[in-house]
């Protein structure tokens, strides 16, 4: 069982669990199929245990395969660090920057900002990720990003560094096909309570998790962006709060319809933050970049 477990190995598995399948997981690694399954069998010999249940269609990890996928998701983030370090120590340059990007932020805006980033001479990759709510607090505490772009809520102590770029708005809203568009006057706790919620869910992995605008209601539609939420509203599937910003187009097209709920969503104030020990280039000009940016909060 000496040298059993490889780097190579611990990324093959990672790649099947987050694909699903052998063949994806070997395109996203750039590699032909046979060269996975040969890493991963060997990987199973040398250990003396199976890795993957094969009696299923999809890749299913056995309960030995996800401890194995547990630590060895470990060794791979500590791997990127020490790559990182050496990378950095030479150069400068970072050898990748991990940005993580609330789904109330536009990606365009993010875009423009990577085609600026591509003019300047360097090899650093660039991650871009996408978190709900606490997500990107949790993808900073967890290092799954260098930088989280609006972040909201409590602002952790000392170990951030934390940039205002907005304060979020939001309005109630329901599709001109749902039985509350017609509803005169203020609605009450009573009668959203007979309808379904949409809700963004919580992309946390480590800290605990919350939903957005969440009521009583007689069923609770939970989507994994406000992308999601906001069509899903715009379809009539349910009901619920949505950033001003993002809804604004919607209901001057009259796809959605602006209603008053007696309990008000207070507006929260959105930040860019990042771990106040983080040195680099890359990671310098995306800070001092991302600062200075109109986000289009209003």
């Amino acid at each position: 069982m000496n040298n059993a477990i490889t780097i190579d190995a611990l990324r093959a598995l990672d790649a099947i669990d987050k694909k699903g399948s052998f063949a994806a997981a070997a395109e996203s690694l750039y590699k032909v199929p046979s060269a996975l399954t040969y890493t991963i069998k060997k990987l199973e010999e040398d250990m003396g245990v199976a890795l993957f249940d094969r009696t299923r269609q999809r890749a299913i990890l056995t309960p030995a395969g996800k401890l194995v996928l547990e630590h060895g998701r470990e060794i791979l983030l500590a791997t990127n660090r020490l790559m990182d370090s050496v990378q950095q120590l030479e150069s400068g340059w970072e050898n990748e920057i991990r940005i993580a990007r609330d789904t109330v932020i536009d990606a365009q805006i993010l875009f423009d900002v990577l085609h600026d980033f591509n003019q300047l001479d360097n090899k650093v990759d660039v991650s871009l990720g996408v978190e709900v709510l606490g997500g990107g607090w949790d993808a900073l505490h967890s290092r799954r990003a260098d930088i989280a772009i609006g972040v909201t809520g409590e602002l952790p102590k000392g170990m951030f560094q934390t940039y205002k770029i907005g304060c979020l708005s939001f309005v109630f809203v329901v599709s001109p096909d749902h039985p509350l568009a017609d509803h005169d006057g203020v609605l009450d706790a009573k009668t959203l309570s007979e309808y379904p919620a949409i809700v963004a869910a919580d992309t946390s992995q480590i800290l605990p998790v919350r939903d957005s605008g969440l009521f009583n209601s007689k069923r609770v539609i939970r989507v994994n962006s406000i992308e999601s939420k906001l069509a899903a509203q715009a379809q009539g599937l349910g009901v619920g709060y949505l950033p001003r910003h993002i809804a604004k187009p919607l209901i001057a097209s009259g796809e959605l319809i602006e209603k008053q709920y007696e309990l008000p969503r207070q507006d929260q104030d959105l930040f860019i933050a990042w771990h106040k020990d983080q040195e680099g280039k890359a990671f310098e000009w995306f800070v001092k970049k991302l600062c200075s940016l109109d986000w289009g909060l209003t």
